[in-house]
């Protein structure tokens, strides 16, 4: 499943969610762009997360919350989360 390309959709709404959690323009978040380079500190990962819980309604668990430092990890981890949740639905 790592290294697959998030589907377009969940990647725009992650970048969406982040770009407004932290007020930044939306053409500022792209999908190459880490954490660090957006400014988002430890706690503004949070609020980020629990942004993206909500968005996706689905619960994403500490220790994968740790392994979020950029747009793409969080889009790549969303994705993972509800293959996972989908396929436990069935």
């Amino acid at each position: 499943m790592l290294g697959q390309e998030p589907t377009e959709a969940i990647v725009s709404r992650v970048i969406r969610v982040i770009a407004e959690t932290q007020k930044l323009p939306l053409e500022m978040v792209t999908i190459d762009k880490t954490f660090e380079e957006l400014k988002i500190d430890s706690l503004d990962g949070i609020n980020i997360v629990f942004a993206l819980e909500s968005e996706f309604k689905l619960d994403i668990p500490d220790d994968a919350m740790r392994e979020i430092l950029s747009v793409r990890a969080a889009a790549e981890g969303i994705e993972k989360l509800l293959i996972k949740k989908e396929a436990a639905a069935q």
